[in-house]
């Protein structure tokens, strides 16, 4: 039996991050961890795979659509889907294997297999039990689905078994258009399958600026996605080698139907917290599944934490990754803290959505008093150069204060230009501070401050 200051169920970015500040911090730490390869679901199934394939569909699409325009004149590539296969696993092991030797330089112990907590102090793993002062849950989630639709990975797939198809489709239903679906959607679509989304709702990605989710369906659909909104998924039945979805109209109760070759189910996820043995040693949950926690990660049982998608809050990596460091200062003695305002959310289509803060909506709920600063990337000059000129940035600021409430960009990079107003609101900024920052010329970036300049005076190139 090994004992540790600290052992960490699960090794996705909640789980190593913890880990490793942890162990910067002076903690003997072990990590549990049943996969062949540390960086849970993020690294081996999720974001780091998904953007693979949306980097080289990307790519494809440009020389499509864009190359000849530029003057690169060449035959139009085709596709070795098996070599974008390899291409995605080179990079999911370049990943994984970089978690795997930041363990070894920070003297981190790999516990490999499936963890259980027998009671509080010792976790267990195969047939070994090992003690720890204080454990750390962070088991992360799996995809959900919907009744009536039962995932095979063949034909029926969740968004692991969207990034492992036998071939690409002709034809392909996303049933959820979220995050996941839009993404895995865009890249099937530009390699050629006819798709169609299927979404509950009214409007696509739930709790995004309405304007900014506006605006994002009339792009996707003009890149060729098909969009059924306000329809609620009957059923899924497999004839054959191809899926026939049924759905109902929300508004009328009409019936439809379409017979395709592949149906994603993308409709959330849901905490992973089978096997850990959380009932029998008492620890309270949530009536959605979460793992209850204080506000310094601490569940009903003492010694027993957890952080990541195990518990309530935003779904996102960086969010388990913030969440682990804070827990890991907390049992180092420290004042460890997450400012979940400012948590920004990223969709990786092209052109990419950022957001962060409020939205107009959620002002108006509270009644708050907030003004907004626009500005078109058509204004942008480096958007114009590189055929990237859709989308806006759209800054909120409190109407009294000028303080920056949140931002929503659609546009190129809008993924990494988000983090100047993360920055700006970490620090309490007014607009008007990131108005009066000087930006390089010609960057994306422009197109943020002159976001800023619109609540001021007026934007300059607009």
């Amino acid at each position: 039996m090994a004992s540790y200051d600290l052992i960490v169920i699960g090794s996705g970015p909640g789980g190593y991050v913890c880990a490793i500040k942890a162990a910067q911090l002076g903690l003997k730490t072990a990590v549990v961890e049943g996969r062949e390869t540390l960086g849970g679901t993020c690294l081996n199934v999720g974001c780091i795979p998904s953007k693979a394939l949306l980097h080289a569909t990307h790519a494809l699409h440009e020389a499509e659509h864009n190359f000849a325009k530029m003057g690169l004149k060449a035959e139009t590539p085709t596709v070795d889907w098996q070599q974008m296969l390899s291409y995605k696993n080179d990079s999911i092991g370049q990943n994984t294997g970089g978690i795997e030797f930041l363990f070894k330089k920070n003297k981190i112990d790999w516990l490999k297999g499936w963890g259980s907590i027998p009671e509080a102090g010792k976790v267990k793993v195969g047939e070994e039990t090992h003690e720890a002062k204080n454990i750390v849950i962070a088991s992360g989630s799996v995809p959900s689905s919907i009744p009536n639709v039962e995932v095979d990975n063949e034909i029926v797939v969740d968004s692991t078994g969207a990034l492992e198809l036998k071939k690409i489709p002709e034809k392909m239903v996303v049933i959820g258009a979220g995050v996941i679906g839009l993404e895995l959607g865009s890249v099937y679509r530009r390699l050629g399958a006819e798709v169609t989304v299927v979404e509950y709702l009214d409007a696509i990605t739930p709790g995004m600026d309405a304007e900014v989710a506006r605006n994002f369906q009339k792009i996707l659909t003009k890149q060729g996605l098909k969009f059924v909104l306000g329809a609620a998924v009957q059923g899924v039945t497999v004839e054959g080698d191809k899926a026939k979805v049924t759905w109902k109209s929300r508004k009328d109760d009409s019936e439809e139907s379409l017979t395709v070759d592949t149906v994603l189910v993308a409709t959330g996820r849901k905490p992973y917290v089978e096997g850990l043995g959380l009932e029998e040693l008492g620890v309270e949950m949530t009536e959605r599944g979460q793992i209850r926690i204080d506000d310094h990660f601490k569940t009903s049982v003492d010694g027993v934490y957890a952080i990541g998608d195990a518990v309530p809050g935003l779904m996102l990596a960086h969010k388990a990754e913030d969440e682990g460091v804070a827990i890991a200062e907390i049992l180092a003695g420290q004042k460890g803290h997450v400012n979940y305002e400012v948590i920004p959310g990223v969709v990786y289509t092209h052109p990419e959505v950022a957001t962060v803060g409020k939205t107009e909506e959620q002002l108006k709920e509270e009644g708050r008093g907030y003004r907004v600063g626009k500005f078109p990337f058509l204004g942008n000059a480096r958007a114009k150069a590189n055929h990237s000129a859709e989308g806006f940035v759209k800054i909120l600021a409190d109407k009294e204060t000028d303080r920056i409430l949140g931002a929503h960009i659609i546009g190129p990079m809008a993924g990494d230009l988000i983090h100047e107003v993360c920055v700006a609101m970490e620090f309490g900024a007014a607009a008007e501070d990131l108005a009066r920052t000087c930006h390089a010329h010609p960057t994306y970036s422009e197109a943020v401050r002159e976001a800023a300049l619109a609540l001021g005076d007026g934007a300059i190139h607009a």
